[in-house]
């Protein structure tokens, strides 16, 4: 937990282990997202750039821009009505995001780290026509990815933020557990 400091040690190595973790936790959601939309591939290149940072790439305005892409295929899947497909995209967008983890004392950082976890809990859900238990499901697998590194980082930040309706929830109780 935050002991009031507004700044974070983190090295490079935890960081990659917090884009480890959330390319692992996004990973099962893109067949959601390929399924839907298959000729659609800016979720998969942004976990792909996250895990080449993950393994030892540098960290690049074109990881970030991969982050970016995932994103906008999110905001296109709701547009068109496919919550699930959108927080796939997100969960992909959020795995890239984890590498510009920020080393200040918000909470907001939180979504860096268990972003990618949330979103891929919500989109397995909303998949299986909103069955809560496959998101715990999910949500206890990325509990047991996150390991001693990933709990360590986090809880050098304060709690999650409140809000975020269901995918704030995952996230929260994501948060809770690992710390």
């Amino acid at each position: 937990m935050s002991d009031g400091r507004t700044s974070i040690a983190l090295s490079s190595s935890e960081v990659r282990a917090v884009v480890s973790f959330a390319v692992e936790c996004a990973r099962p959601a893109l067949a959601i997202f390929e399924r839907d939309r298959p000729g659609d591939r800016r979720p998969r290149a942004a976990v792909d750039a996250a895990r080449a940072f993950a393994d030892g790439c540098e960290r690049t305005t074109a990881l970030r821009d991969s982050a970016w892409a995932a994103h906008r295929a999110a905001q296109e899947a709701r547009d068109a009505g496919r919550a699930a497909a959108s927080d796939a995209a997100r969960a992909a967008g959020h795995a890239a995001g984890a590498a510009f983890l920020h080393p200040r004392a918000q909470a907001t950082q939180v979504k860096h780290i268990l972003g990618s976890a949330a979103h891929a809990a919500r989109a397995v859900e909303l998949a299986a026509g909103s069955d809560p238990a496959v998101a715990a499901d999910h949500l206890a697998r990325c509990r047991i990815l996150a390991g001693s590194v990933v709990s360590d980082v986090l809880r050098r930040y304060p709690a999650a933020p409140d809000g975020g309706g269901r995918v704030g929830e995952l996230l929260r109780r994501l948060d809770a557990t690992l710390r």
